[in-house]
């Protein structure tokens, strides 16, 4: 979840790798660090914290120099602190090292090291890779970087520097994401390409098991065998500026305002002259193979799958199971070559969901990536992969990452209807119309925010509430409540509709908020006794439903409207307000929406 930032060229070191940590500080912002080649010497500063407190300790420190690396943290082994912190070195100040993964065989190794003579300063299991390498180093640092990744058990991406290798940097990668930089007379490593947005958009994305080795005017890459290698150059589509704020007070208010853009370009990257195409990532002897649908992910990429679920049965009529990434590995699944299994991640580098894949794809099934970045692990290892059109999503909680998911599954879903002659013609071209209407009601959603503040005025002050929802809506509801404890530390349950009555009901007390999602008009009776049983016992309901909904308005404290709009595509809009609620609510209590406590964008640990 770390993240990782190297530079070698004609420019200052410093300069270059603090920018970069500044755009990958939502992967982990525990402690940030560097260490760059000064006058023959290695120098590390490295501080507990924000990243601006290392920018604020370097303030008056000359580092000036034309290599360096970098690192920003999210804790896994040993507490947040200075000496936890990266980059770690060797003893003798030789050789430094920022890593990206978990080393698991770290004990037995440092115990190894100890034997041997070496001391350790931090709790972490990086220090241990500086020591190897260390202890393996006879003057070629190359060599001595791949006879220690030989004895590395885990995840790992990794950058290393040494001090007689002035004009070289060193990385490697194994599950944990890594891209190279290539600029002119200067080039770059980093764990994401916001990082080095700024300088290129030309970037190879590493391969598992790669090596590279970076000079300012040359790169080489080897494969796990050490065979020299040529990656495929990849440019990057979106640029810096997309990358930051542009004006607003933070990303996630400016990610959620970019909705409308991101939920249609994900439409017309799949719609051609009306008709929906997903011929590239299935064959239409692939569909009729098909007799089971896996959906596997985790946190709001498994909420976008259970939205999947729902619409697969609701307009394709197909089986589908979906399943949390950590868990799908240890349930022993039921998988042949008869079943297409979905895997779903932003980033494309979810470990958990890579392990769930690779799982998958061994016992025969066809694995389908949905995923957000071009070249990012997931999308390589799978048998074929979806883009979402969202851009870069910056901050930590998830919003148009999410909604354009929905859209993929939605777009799936009567594509796979189609194929199978259960929708024709005209009515997917009925359904298609609506969906090209979802942007404009999602940008009306966004006007009206007034009723969305007063919500969240009432919640800022709450420790505890409930969402619930009945059928698609109990999965909006998961969504919304997870939103609500990531970025406000408000603990939330969402439930069915009807089953909060089978005992959570017993901690409803006066003013106990609930928010309740009611779109789904076959429900509507039932979630509106639902509301009626819980109002009897003193809940405070805050209802998000259509602007036609007179019972919701009526039973509800609270209501916050939505467009009206088929009930399969509903959910689309219903989540919008549930977003800002929870950005409004954050805000109100001071926190730091972007970076929430505990929490990093991209999850590259098991």
């Amino acid at each position: 979840m770390c993240g990782i930032v190297g530079y070698i060229g004609k420019g200052d070191a410093k300069s270059v790798v603090l920018q970069g940590l500044e755009k990958l500080e939502y992967r982990g912002y525990d402690s940030a660090g560097i260490a760059v080649i000064k006058d023959s010497k290695i120098r590390v500063e490295k501080k507990k914290g924000k990243l601006v407190n290392l920018v604020d300790h370097l303030e008056n420190i000359d580092l000036k120099s034309h290599i360096g690396i970098g690192h920003t943290r999210w804790a896994t082994h040993g507490e947040p602190s200075d000496r936890n912190s990266h980059p770690h070195y060797s003893e003798d100040m030789s050789i430094a090292v920022v890593h990206n993964g978990i080393i698991e065989n770290y004990s037995s190794l440092k115990e190894e090291l100890i034997n041997k003579g070496y001391k350790f300063t931090s709790d972490t299991d990086t220090e241990v890779v500086a020591h190897l390498i260390h202890s393996v180093y006879k003057g070629d640092i190359f060599k001595a970087v791949t006879e220690t990744v030989k004895k590395l058990r885990g995840s790992y991406a990794l950058g290393i520097i040494h001090k007689d290798f002035q004009n070289e940097i060193i990385c490697t990668r194994k599950d944990s994401p890594l891209v190279i930089g290539i600029g002119e007379g200067e080039n770059f490593i980093a764990s994401d390409v916001p990082a080095i947005l700024k300088y290129t958009k030309n970037v190879y994305f590493l391969e598992d098991g790669d090596f590279a080795r970076l000079k300012k005017d040359s790169i080489e890459i080897f494969d796990k065998a050490l065979n020299s290698v040529k990656r495929e150059i990849k440019v990057i589509e979106w640029d810096y500026e997309q990358a930051t704020k542009g004006g607003y007070p933070h990303f996630m208010i400016k990610e959620i305002f970019e909705q409308p853009k991101s939920i249609e370009e994900t439409l017309n990257r799949r719609i051609h002259d009306g008709i929906i195409d997903f011929s590239d990532v299935l064959s239409d002897e692939e569909i009729k193979q098909f007799n089971m649908i896996h959906i596997v992910a985790c946190g709001t990429a498994f909420h976008a799958g259970l939205q999947g679920q729902y619409a697969l049965r609701e307009l394709a009529r197909t089986n589908s199971f979906v399943q949390i990434a950590s868990e799908y590995r240890y349930m022993n699944p039921f998988v042949d070559e008869n079943t297409l299994a979905i895997f779903v991640s932003q980033s494309g580098e979810t470990l958990d969901t890579l392990a769930a894949l690779k799982e998958a794809k061994s016992r025969g099934a066809k694995t389908l990536a949905i995923t957000n970045v071009v070249g990012s692990t997931i999308s390589r290892e799978a048998d074929s992969t979806i883009y979402t059109m969202a851009g870069p999503e910056i901050a930590v909680a998830s919003t148009k990452a999410y909604t354009t998911q929905v859209i993929i599954f939605q777009l799936l879903s009567i594509y796979l209807g189609e194929k199978k002659g259960l929708i024709k013609k005209d009515k997917a071209a009925q359904l298609i119309a609506s969906l090209y209407k979802v942007p404009e009601k999602v940008r009306k959603t966004l006007e009206n925010t007034d009723m969305i503040k007063t919500v969240a005025n009432f919640m800022k002050d709450k420790h505890n509430g409930f969402y619930i929802g009945r059928g698609v809506d109990f999965a909006t509801a998961l969504e919304g409540s997870l939103k609500m404890k990531e970025i406000t530390y408000i603990h939330t349950e969402a439930f069915p509709a009807g089953e909060l009555k089978h005992g959570s009901i017993a901690l409803i007390e006066p003013g106990t908020p609930v928010v309740v999602v009611a779109m789904q008009s076959n429900l509507l009776e039932k979630t509106i006794s639902n509301i009626k049983e819980l109002k009897a016992r003193g809940a405070h309901i805050t209802t998000i439903s259509k602007n036609s909904c007179k019972e919701a308005i009526e039973a509800s404290d609270e209501f916050i409207g939505v467009e009206d709009i088929e009930d399969v595509f509903s959910v689309l809009l219903a989540v919008i307000p549930l977003q800002l609620l929870s950005y409004y609510t954050s805000v109100q209590k001071g926190i730091d929406v972007d970076k929430p406590r505990n929490l990093a964008k991209s999850v590259t640990v098991e």
